[in-house]
């Protein structure tokens, strides 16, 4: 008997510190792609980005979604990746505007998927 109360209280341990990894590992991971993206975005209103600058955030946004595949589902993920191939082809064609509202989108997107995913009464139930 005393033996299940501690393996119940260890594994419910085990979960609350995963969870905690989890909300913690992804908000950074997310903070990092925003961070980005705003920057590109503030190149872009000064008319100053380049094809690079983007493709840099891509390859920023391949490192951090190659990690966050294991927490996050593939559409989440496609999504942020269609509107980032979008700007970028965007800023190569000079049409900045356009850009900005693709970026104005990633922006969003980072900030509000590591709420939908974190432990929250309203994503439990």
């Amino acid at each position: 008997m005393v033996k299940s109360i501690i393996y119940t209280l260890v594994a419910a341990a085990l979960c609350a510190g995963f969870f905690i990894f989890t909300e913690i590992y992804v908000s950074q991971q997310f903070s990092y792609v925003y961070g980005a993206a705003e920057e590109l975005y503030l190149k872009v209103e000064e008319g100053e980005a380049t094809a690079s600058d983007a493709e840099a955030v891509s390859l920023l946004w391949e490192d951090k979604k190659s990690k966050l595949h294991v927490f996050i589902p593939h559409n989440d993920i496609a999504q942020i990746d269609y509107y980032l191939t979008e700007a970028g082809g965007h800023i190569r064609d000079g049409e900045y505007g356009l850009a900005l509202s693709k970026l104005e989108v990633v922006k969003h997107l980072a900030l509000s998927l590591p709420s939908a995913y974190s432990v929250r009464l309203e994503n439990v139930f």
